[in-house]
């Protein structure tokens, strides 16, 4: 039996020590062409992806990873064993740039659908602060259980709304009404991590509805999220059911808890919205 926790410890941990080094430096921000998902591949996210393969060689276990940047990696005599779905720096902009607000995302899955990860962890690789989760088991931040807030009014939360350089307009005429209501906005670059503070509190929900994320960027922070107990669905309410692959993007709404969850859905239903 693997042990998956364990495993993407020691990743995280040699990922860490490659990453951190290229923060904002100028061998960080060196370009190599385009990822599978599309984006401008740097020095940092490579350092980080090529101490993930690592890692796992040395572990030798066989499985697939899908990764924004490679696309798909097949490692070990059994690949189609485990899927590892990993966004090996989130957050690439705030590091080349020197915001310290970055991570590393790593999540295992037996099958390649979002539903199906069983272990995830999502790393903020510049304060030390680890998010973990397995199915069924709960979530936790440096191994301390985490619940999300109870905050259930737009005009008391704090809500992260990614409105990123992409169909800008058509997004906050989605959203006019919960912009105008909510006392604290906030979006900081790094969108595993902005979950994750849904997970644990720090903030009350989070938005996204630029149909432009990458499933690799959430695919571990949709587990932690679940597991603390609260809620992430499709901009429409639907279950967030889509396969795992460095191309497939996603919209979404989390929240912290049921009443601010149905209070941003109903203020979405005023506008023109489809998913």
């Amino acid at each position: 039996m693997i042990d998956w926790p364990t495993i993407l410890q020691a990743c995280l941990e040699n990922m860490k020590k490659q990453v951190r080094p290229l923060f904002c430096s100028k061998e960080g921000r060196s370009e190599f062409g385009r990822g599978a998902g599309g984006d401008v591949k740097k020095r940092i996210d490579l350092a980080a992806e090529d101490a993930l393969f690592e890692t796992l060689r040395d572990h030798e276990v066989s499985c697939t990873v899908i990764s924004e940047e490679s696309g798909i990696k097949k490692i070990g005599v059994r690949p189609s064993q485990f899927y590892v779905t990993t966004d090996p720096v989130d957050g690439t902009t705030n590091a080349v740039r020197g915001l310290p607000f970055m991570d590393i995302s790593l999540a295992v899955s037996k099958k390649r659908t979002l539903g199906s990860v069983e272990t995830a962890l999502v790393a903020d690789v510049l304060h030390d602060v680890t998010y973990a989760a397995e199915k069924g088991k709960g979530a936790y931040k440096n191994q301390k259980k985490i619940r999300p807030s109870q905050t259930v009014t737009l005009d008391e939360a704090v809500v992260g709304v990614d409105l990123s350089n992409f169909k800008a307009r058509e997004v906050v005429n989605q959203l006019i009404r919960i912009l105008e209501t909510t006392r604290h906005l906030r979006h900081f670059g790094a969108n595993a991590l902005e979950i994750c503070y849904v997970a644990d509190g720090t903030t009350d929900a989070f938005i996204d509805l630029r149909g432009k994320l990458r499933i690799t960027d959430v695919a571990a922070a949709h587990l932690v999220l679940l597991e603390a107990g609260g809620i992430i669905t499709t901009p429409k309410g639907r279950e967030l059911s889509v396969p795992l692959s460095a191309t497939q993007r996603v919209s979404f709404v989390a929240a912290g808890n049921r009443p601010i969850y149905d209070a941003i859905r109903q203020s979405m239903k005023t506008t023109k919205h489809d998913e």
